[in-house]
């Protein structure tokens, strides 16, 4: 067996204080890929991580550039092992700008930029308070797809994240986002507050869009040195510009996860190696496609047991997964 590794990379939700203290013990360049984005943002990003406090922690403008150089820096640590490399990369929502760094199309200083404007005008778009996400579980993209066209009663309300079958997030207007729920209870499904400050990838997010389109002319992307599979309609771009509107077009329109694993699946990706704190990608995949091996890297005993798995030989490697 040939193993074929992709690298996911996540998104908001994941951050924690105290999150990669074990690696930074270990590996300087956990601290010095933090402090290179600290001359950025203008302010002390690692201190904040280490610190607190966690509602800082929360703000979209701050949690986007934040799980930005936490996967960039578990990833410089992998390097730094001489690990296997990437054969495909994807990241979730703002976890594609991650997997754009780390297959050096885009320098950390210029994404981290992108990302800290991306969160701000997100939030300006909708003020705090007036928008809403809720993860649905239990029922079918179609039924929530219908679900919020009825409750929208000329206000945003829509899907969000297709994050694996059967769970679907919406996002919108509070009161719409609030109506659909109450038709997804009276439906038998179960409903989960998602602590964002923004409401991302639903119509709300358009004048973030177009604002984030001005910065993105004075970006400078590369072509991926890893294909990039990207969530807006789960393609690989190559050309700069493609890439971009990807990008901008990100912003408004659902993050297909279950397309995304999907493709890094029928690509011939063995195991997948989520890159960066938390392990909510890894049990998203679980559900997704069982014939994947998911593996997080969210401590450093994890980070040792992915390395040493698909640093194994083939033989031995089947008898870890059996």
């Amino acid at each position: 067996m040939t193993q074929k590794l992709a690298f996911i990379f996540p998104g908001q939700g994941s951050q924690s204080v105290g999150m990669l203290s074990d690696y930074a013990e270990q590996y300087s360049c956990v601290a010095e890929t933090f402090a290179e984005a600290s001359e950025v943002v203008g302010y002390d990003m690692w201190k904040l991580v280490a610190n607190g406090p966690v509602e800082e922690l929360k703000r979209t403008e701050v949690t986007q550039p934040v799980m930005l150089v936490a996967g960039v820096a578990v990833w410089r640590a992998w390097q730094a092992n001489n690990g296997p490399v990437a054969d495909l990369m994807a990241g979730h929502s703002l976890g594609e700008y991650t997997a754009l760094v780390c297959s050096n199309a885009i320098a950390l200083k210029d994404a981290v930029k992108l990302v800290q404007l991306r969160g701000r005008y997100m939030q300006e778009s909708v003020p705090e308070g007036e928008g809403a996400m809720a993860a649905i579980i239990g029922l079918a993209n179609d039924v929530m797809r219908d679900i919020c066209e009825k409750a929208s009663e000329g206000e945003v309300v829509s899907c969000a994240n297709f994050n694996s079958p059967g769970q679907v997030v919406i996002g919108g207007n509070i009161a719409a986002v609030e109506r659909a729920t109450a038709l997804v209870k009276e439906a038998g499904a179960r409903v989960i507050p998602v602590a964002m400050s923004a409401p991302s990838h639903c119509m709300l997010m358009k004048p973030a869009a177009d604002r984030l389109a001005e910065e993105l002319t004075s970006i400078a992307i590369g072509k991926p040195n890893t294909p990039i599979i990207n969530n807006v309609d789960g393609r690989i771009e190559f050309e700069p510009a493609a890439i971009k509107d990807a990008l901008i077009r990100q912003v408004f329109s659902p993050v297909d996860w279950v397309s995304v694993i999907q493709k890094v699946a029928s690509l011939g990706a063995t195991h997948v190696l989520e890159c960066g704190p938390g392990k909510v990608l890894s049990g998203l995949n679980k559900r997704i496609d069982k014939g994947l091996v998911s593996l997080p890297m969210l401590s450093m005993p994890k980070f040792e047991n992915a390395l040493s798995i698909v640093g194994m030989p083939s033989e031995q490697m089947l008898e870890v997964e059996a």
